[in-house]
């Protein structure tokens, strides 16, 4: 973690799912939020490619399975195949209840997979679970 943050990318094209995520992380400084709209400039973050050439390394990333261009199972299989990137924690956080959602992204090695509540504060409470989860009590990767 650079600087004792917890640097998270967040991979969603919901606009209202980002305010949510920004909202529930707002008061905390124990962590820095980035977010990307879609699987291509995940990846290009994650590679420092084009304007994210100074981006961090993500500590976490928190990935939506349904995405514009280069959809979430993709960006998964691709950080997962990656030998510089496979050791990033990524949580899969999706409106999907669907086995097949859930089976396909343990089997691409997703750290976890989370179903977002609709219910507002259920919804703030998951993500403040999950970053507290692996800033608090989960070892991270040193980074490189």
């Amino acid at each position: 973690m650079s600087d004792d943050r917890l640097e998270i990318l967040l991979v969603e094209d919901s606009e209202g799912d980002v305010r949510l995520i920004r909202r529930a992380l707002k008061d905390r400084t124990t962590s820095r939020l980035h977010v990307v709209p879609d699987g291509v400039y995940a990846m290009q973050f994650l590679r420092r490619e084009g304007e994210y050439a100074s981006a961090p390394r993500p500590d976490l990333i928190l990935l939506d399975l349904n995405l514009p261009r280069l959809d979430g199972r993709e960006v998964l299989k691709e950080i997962k195949d990656n030998p510089t990137l496979k050791t990033i924690p990524v949580v899969v956080l999706s409106t999907s209840t669907a086995d097949r959602d859930i089976m396909e992204s343990y089997k691409l090695n997703a750290s976890c997979f989370v179903t977002k509540p609709s219910d507002l504060d259920q919804f703030i409470g998951v993500i403040r679970s999950i970053e507290d989860f692996f800033r608090m009590t989960v070892r991270l990767p040193p980074t490189h």
